[in-house]
C-alpha cells in the first residue's frame, strides 16, 4: 500500500489558529478530527471529515492514535470515497476482529454501489440478475442455487407485474429466485424472503418523466442492490438461517408494446389492477416478488425500493423509511438500524391505507390520478403492496429506500450511491 495520511483523533483544537468547530485540520504531516461531546455527532464529524480529506485529492489515509473503534473507522470510510476515488484506507490495528468486519463491510458496500453507479447501458433486468447470482454463488457454492425467470417465462409462471413493466424494453425482464440454505436441508423452512425492486432503468413509461427527473433513474434498482448487499453482508457473517432472495427486475421504458394508463393487470392470486400512472411501477413488479415470498412460507419478508419521492420528501435522504403493520417486526428493525448506526424512520401504516388507490374497474389502482399520487403517497404506496403481503401484513417490513441514493454530493456523501439500509437489513435477517 502507498504511503499513507495519518488520522488522529482529538477532542482538543491543536493549531491556534484553528476555529473550535472545525472538522479537520492538519498539523505535523497529520490531519486531526476533532470530536465532540456526542459520540452521535462524532460519529457524523468523522464521515464529514472523511468527505473533507477526499475533496483535497488525498489519497490514502490511516487511522492512528487512540479512540478509533469499529464504528469510528466505518465513519471515515464512508466519507472518504466518491464515484471515480480509488483511495486506500489503513484500518487501525489494534483489534483483528474489527479489521475482518471492517473488511466484510468494504466490500459490501463496493459491491452494492458498483451496482447502482454503473449505467443503464451495463446493469440491465438480465445482467443485474446475473451478477448478483454469480456474487452470492461464489460466496456460498455449496450453500447457494438460484434460477433466472426472464421473457415470456415470467408470463407464463403469472409474474404478470414485472412481465408487464418490462414488455417495452430492448432488455426482457428477468426474476432472479435465489436460495441460501445453510442448513443442508433441503426441507429447512425459509426463515426470511428478501425482495427488492430492480428497475434498472426508469423513463416513466408512458407517465414519462422530465428529463431531470430521469437523469438519476439508473438508480431505481437500489433496492435489488440492497437487499442483495445485505445477504452478502449475512452470509460473511455466517448466517446459519435459510434465505431466499426475489429480484424484480425490468427497465421501464416506450415502445408500442407498452403498458398504458387504463390497462388491467391480473396477478397470479387473482388480484386485479388498473394502471393509472405508469411511473408507480415499483409496486407493481414488487407485487410479484410477494407473492413468491409468500409461496416460499417465508416467517420474515422484507422488501426494499426506490418506491416513491413522497417518503424522500417526509424524511429527508439521509434517513430510509420503513412500514410495517407488524409492530414488534418494526421495532426489531428500529433497534437494528440504531444498532448498526443507520438512519431509519417509521411512517404511518395501516390496513385501511390498502384501500387508499381505488379503482371504478379493477380491485384496485397502482396510485391515484394525482401528481405523486397525492397527499400520503408513500404510505399508500405501501398499502397497495399490503394487498399482496402474505399473512395480512405479520411478518412483513417495507424500506422505501430515501437514502439510497445522492444526487449531488453532499456535506456527509459523495454523488451517487450510498448503501445505506444494507447493514440494517443484515442484522435483522441474523436477530
Amino acid at each position: 500500500m502507498s504511503s499513507a495520511l495519518p488520522i488522529y483523533l482529538t477532542k482538543t483544537v491543536p493549531v491556534d489558529y484553528i476555529s473550535n468547530n472545525a472538522v479537520v485540520c492538519f498539523k505535523d504531516n497529520a490531519a486531526h478530527i476533532i470530536l465532540q461531546d456526542s459520540e452521535q455527532d462524532n460519529l457524523r464529524r468523522i464521515q464529514k471529515a472523511g468527505r473533507q480529506l477526499d475533496n483535497q485529492a488525498i489519497g490514502a489515509v490511516k487511522m492512528a492514535g487512540d479512540g478509533w473503534d469499529k464504528e469510528r473507522q466505518w465513519a471515515l470510510s464512508l466519507g472518504f470515497t466518491s464515484t471515480l476515488s480509488t483511495n486506500e484506507v489503513q484500518w487501525h490495528d489494534d483489534d483483528s476482529d474489527s479489521a475482518e468486519q471492517l473488511k466484510n463491510l468494504s466490500e459490501v458496500y463496493r459491491f452494492t454501489r458498483e451496482l447502482v453507479n454503473l449505467s443503464a447501458e451495463e446493469i440491465y433486468p438480465l445482467s443485474l440478475a446475473e451478477r448478483v447470482a454469480e456474487h452470492l454463488s461464489a460466496l456460498a457454492p455449496e450453500q447457494v442455487s438460484y434460477e433466472i425467470i426472464k421473457g415470456e417465462q415470467l408470463k407464463q409462471a403469472g409474474w404478470m407485474g414485472i412481465y408487464t413493466v418490462g414488455r417495452a424494453s430492448q432488455h426482457e425482464p428477468a426474476m432472479l429466485v435465489l436460495d441460501y440454505n445453510p442448513t443442508g436441508d433441503e426441507k429447512a423452512s425459509v426463515s426470511s424472503a428478501l425482495i427488492g425492486k430492480g428497475i434498472t432503468y426508469d423513463s416513466g413509461g408512458y407517465s414519462i418523466k422530465a428529463s431531470e427527473g430521469m437523469l438519476s433513474m439508473k438508480c431505481d434498482m437500489g433496492g435489488a442492490a440492497t437487499v442483495s448487499g445485505a445477504l452478502s453482508l449475512a452470509i460473511r457473517n455466517k448466517l446459519n438461517k435459510r434465505v431466499k432472495l426475489f429480484l424484480c427486475c425490468a427497465e421501464n421504458m416506450i415502445d408500442g408494446s407498452a403498458y398504458k394508463l387504463g390497462d388491467i393487470i391480473t396477478y397470479k392470486n387473482g388480484t386485479t389492477v388498473e394502471v393509472v400512472n405508469t411511473d408507480a411501477e415499483g409496486r407493481l413488479v414488487l407485487a410479484d416478488g410477494l407473492q413468491a415470498a409468500g409461496e416460499a412460507g417465508a416467517q420474515q419478508i422484507i422488501d426494499a425500493a426506490t418506491l416513491t419521492g413522497a417518503a424522500q420528501m417526509a424524511v429527508g435522504n439521509e434517513y430510509n423509511a420503513l412500514f410495517s403493520v407488524d409492530d414488534d417486526a418494526a421495532a426489531k428493525a428500529l433497534k437494528a438500524a440504531e444498532q448498526e448506526n443507520e438512519l431509519l424512520w417509521r411512517l404511518p401504516l395501516a390496513p385501511w391505507h390498502s384501500e387508499n388507490c381505488p379503482s371504478a374497474f379493477a380491485d384496485t389502482a397502482n396510485s391515484r390520478p394525482q401528481k405523486g399520487g397525492g397527499a400520503g403517497g408513500a404510505s399508500n404506496a405501501a398499502g397497495f403492496l399490503l394487498k399482496f403481503a402474505p399473512n395480512n401484513g405479520q411478518g412483513w417490513l417495507h424500506f422505501d429506500l430515501a437514502g439510497a441514493y445522492q444526487k449531488s454530493a453532499t456535506a456527509l456523501w459523495p454523488v451517487g450511491a450510498t448503501a445505506m439500509g444494507v447493514r440494517t437489513i443484515a442484522a435483522t435477517l441474523s436477530d
